[in-house]
């Protein structure tokens, strides 16, 4: 029997993983024109041993990212790239789902490749986000108002031909980003989206295009598919009062479990993605994600995320209150994590993390990427 829940194997969806630590999805900034590198591959290789790993969010098609070198998943050549990564994992003996991302109102028009997409940056309503910082762009250009989306059936189709870029790939399965103030999110959250047709307005309509978005990835990969949710929202500028944020996402994560996902994952709140606005307030409603959620969830399996410690994570999977935990930034300086663990030995790379993202990282930069110390 093995001493540390955290390091039993776990069904998840039609695959076997070896323990319950996932890595989650960590935007780095290395890929090269939004293509991935053999330094992404050494990168992901390294950590091979979590249970599950999640790829940074991949970009279903052209946007202006506030991060530079973001990857993306929209033709053969990235298909290519990430099937070299993925076989990669595979032979080091790990498992690895594709983050699938659209930034909705989030992009920017000046950005490169939103340039080279020739489309304005797209919102559920003509809303612009608060705050923004394109660290390519000069200045802090902020975000823009974006142009509301006409028919979303064709962001839905982006979705779906995304999940079948990332089966060819190899990838194990996809999960959904939906949190932290992307599209899904827009749609979800009564400030980003005042649409009045099918899309908007009711609980049930805003919860629309994301559970659409599911069924799609759920043609494509089966019971292989996830979503990732932020339900006290904060980062990027959405959030709703407490009574409508406990009626959207009791909804939207009821309806969604009943496509028989292989996991949903809970982002809970975090100082870090609860940003203070010129209104002098905090922006996140701050509640318990676990004990408002958690229950709802009867066929997929569920995993928190967000801060959460080795030991907490052990007692949570212990006590049956979750059946896994997503770690990020522990991962980040700490490629050997699942051994340290294992041998209980303490994340103390700490110091080295203020460097995993510097204004001077390019695609070739190993610095804070592949260049941590391990202990096995």
């Amino acid at each position: 029997m093995v001493a540390n829940a955290l390091l039993r194997p776990i069904s998840l969806g039609t695959i076997e993983l070896n323990n319950r630590i996932g890595m989650s999805a960590l935007t780095r900034s290395r890929s090269h024109s939004t293509y991935p590198t053999e330094l992404m591959k050494e990168y992901y290789v390294q950590r091979a041993d979590a249970g599950l790993i999640v790829s940074e969010g991949l970009l279903i098609t052209r946007q202006g990212t506030e991060w530079p070198r973001a990857p993306g998943i929209w033709d053969e050549d990235h298909v290519e790239g990430w099937k070299s990564i993925v076989t990669a994992v595979h032979h080091a003996g790990g498992k690895m789902y594709a983050q699938l991302w659209h930034l909705g109102r989030l992009s920017h028009p000046d950005a490169p490749e939103q340039k080279l997409a020739s489309v304005p940056v797209y919102g559920p309503s003509a809303i612009a986000a608060r705050g923004g910082k394109f660290r390519h762009l000069p200045g802090t250009p902020g975000y823009v108002k974006p142009t509301s989306i006409d028919d979303p059936w064709v962001l839905v189709a982006q979705f779906k031909q995304a999940a079948v870029n990332a089966k060819q790939a190899g990838f194990d399965g996809v999960e959904l980003h939906g949190g932290t103030g992307y599209l899904i999110t827009q749609f979800l959250d009564n400030t980003s989206n005042k649409r009045t047709d099918q899309w908007g307005g009711s609980v049930e309509n805003r919860s629309r295009f994301g559970l659409e978005v599911l069924k799609a990835l759920v043609e494509v990969f089966g019971r292989d598919v996830a979503v990732k949710l932020s339900p006290t929202g904060g980062y990027n500028d959405v959030g709703m009062p407490l009574q409508e944020t406990l009626e959207t996402f009791t909804y939207f994560i009821s309806e969604a479990d009943k496509l028989c996902l292989s996991y949903i994952v809970l982002l809970r709140h975090s100082p870090r993605y609860d940003p203070v606005y010129e209104d002098g307030v905090h922006r996140a409603t701050k509640h318990d994600v676990l004990e408002s959620y958690g229950h709802l969830i009867k066929h997929a399996k569920v995993y928190i995320n967000g801060d959460v410690t080795p030991g907490e994570g052990q007692k949570l999977v212990s006590e049956g209150k979750v059946d896994g935990i997503f770690i990020g930034l522990g991962y980040i300086a700490h490629p050997d994590l699942v051994k340290r663990i294992e041998h209980g030995m303490p994340l103390d790379n700490t110091a080295d993390i203020e460097h995993f993202q510097t204004e001077e990282d390019d695609d070739d930069s190993s610095k804070g990427y592949t260049d941590y110390s391990t202990r096995f």
